[in-house]
């Protein structure tokens, strides 16, 4: 039996919620690497039935949680990828970083991790241009809506959506500040002008940073990132230390599987089993859609769904005394018109319009709650419900794709199936992928499934989950 170095991977990460790490894998995927995503860390068993991965993630919920569970979410995770001799462990945030003290902390995230990276260089990537993500001094930038030929780009602190974020508001736009709030005290920037000089007088910076007296050496250096030219530069940086002193600890969003994909130079790799070339064909039966995200972008993608037929999910039945009978009427509402072949798109109730907070906005009103119109229930329990209800709709009607909007609505809901593991199927849009659900139950293995961020995809994004994508 191969031991479980044999079955070792250069390239591990960890997502904080379900729908970044599905972007990962993507990006992986499409670089030529065969990769696999799983709910837990795999066991010897697992990865011996699928043969030598060059890359696997753990798709979690940390950004949910609080400190202790997870500490202890992270101390599992991070004693596997040790175990499976991991050059790179990376830890996969949302690309506004949004995270506080007590909710998804990152500097928790990045003091459990580094005991089980003995690498000095701890490496936070800043930016992901292709989601029109950036950072410049130090300082995150993110656009606003839907893809258009001339976005919105805001300074995170001063975004529409994050700034009001209902559970971690991002009101810091310097990550420096932002991570030392959470308990990383010194992280020291390395700004987008090094890269002009080349690579080596990059490795020198980078090496003159971590060469400092003790007292003073950075807990973790944060690149900037405008452009893809900088994720190549970084990506190099990794490649270097983690081969003189592995694993080494990376965070941030999915631009640091591309950074690490273009400085190994693995891509175009058209292995069919992985998918890394086959365009979304358009769905063969119902296409089953569930919303439970609450942004302004997920707004208009649920207006723009016209060949839906819509159900009304109201989060305070879904959560109060009589949950049980009002998902069992929901679940019914859904189930018969997935079964006469009818598409379906579910949604949490909005009770204040687009319109109406664009007006307040304007108007300087106060919009702190704007994004989380139903804020008196509480967004784990909303998810909660959530993923009960998808759990009931699967096991009244097969269906072979599906789609989940909103981070934590996917995680809970995704973890709750009777499954192991996603494989990369097809890109869909910026940020969103389409990828194939593994699992020991022949109802569920091989259904197609979308999951998707609140601020992520096009407008039309769930007409594109029916009619396919030929990229």
């Amino acid at each position: 039996m191969n031991s479980s170095r044999d079955l070792g991977t250069d390239y591990a990460f960890y997502g904080d919620d379900f729908t970044g790490a599905t972007d990962t894998l993507a990006h992986l995927a499409r670089a030529g690497l065969r990769a696999m995503l799983f709910f837990t860390p795999p066991d010897a068993a697992r990865l011996s039935m699928l043969g030598q991965l060059d890359a696997i993630g753990v798709a979690g919920a940390a950004r949910t949680m609080a400190p202790p569970a997870q500490q202890q979410e992270l101390a599992r995770v991070g004693a596997a990828f040790a175990a499976l001799g991991a050059r790179v462990i990376h830890y996969k945030v949302c690309s506004t970083f949004d995270s506080a003290p007590h909710t998804g902390s990152i500097g928790v995230a990045i003091r459990t991790l580094r005991e089980y990276c003995a690498n000095e260089l701890i490496a936070i990537v800043g930016g992901q241009p292709n989601l029109r993500r950036y950072c410049v001094f130090g300082q995150l930038f993110a656009a606003a809506g839907a893809d258009d030929e001339q976005p919105s780009i805001y300074r995170i602190d001063r975004h529409p959506t994050m700034s009001r974020h209902p559970v971690t508001p991002m009101n810091e736009a310097d990550l420096r500040v932002h991570l030392q709030r959470q308990g990383i005290e010194r992280v020291r920037s390395i700004d987008w002008r090094c890269y002009a000089a080349g690579e080596a007088a990059l490795q020198a910076e980078v090496r003159r940073e971590l060469d400092t007296k003790p007292e003073v050496r950075p807990d973790a250096l944060l690149f900037d990132v405008l452009d893809d030219t900088h994720l190549h530069a970084i990506g190099k940086v990794i490649a270097h230390c983690a081969a003189r002193s592995a694993p080494l600890l990376a965070v941030g969003a999915s631009s640091v599987a591309q950074a690490y994909a273009s400085a190994c130079g693995v891509r175009g790799n058209s292995d069919v089993e992985n998918g890394a070339t086959t365009p979304l064909a358009r769905a063969r039966g119902p296409v089953f859609v569930l919303a439970g995200s609450l942004s302004p972008l997920t707004e208009v993608q649920i207006g723009a769904a016209h060949s839906y037929l819509r159900v009304e999910l109201d989060p305070h039945k879904m959560t109060g005394d009589t949950a049980a009978a009002y998902l069992a009427d929901r679940v019914a509402a859904i189930a018969g018109p997935l079964r006469d072949g009818r598409n379906v798109l579910a949604f949490t109730t909005r009770k204040v319009s687009h319109a109406t907070r664009v007006a307040q906005a304007t108007s300087g009103e106060n919009t702190a709650n704007a994004d989380n119109e139903n804020e008196a229930t509480p967004p784990s329990q909303l998810a909660h419900a959530c993923a009960t209800l998808l759990q009931q709709v699967l096991g009244a009607v097969r269906l072979r794709r599906i789609g989940i909007a909103g981070g934590d609505t996917s995680s809970f809901a995704v973890r709750a199936l009777d499954a192991w593991g996603l494989s990369y199927l097809a890109p869909l849009s910026a940020g969103v992928t389409v990828c194939r659900l593994h699992s020991d139950r022949a109802e569920l293995d091989g259904m197609e499934i979308m999951l998707k961020g609140g601020q992520m995809g096009d407008a039309d994004l769930f007409e594109q989950l029916i009619d396919g994508y030929a990229g």
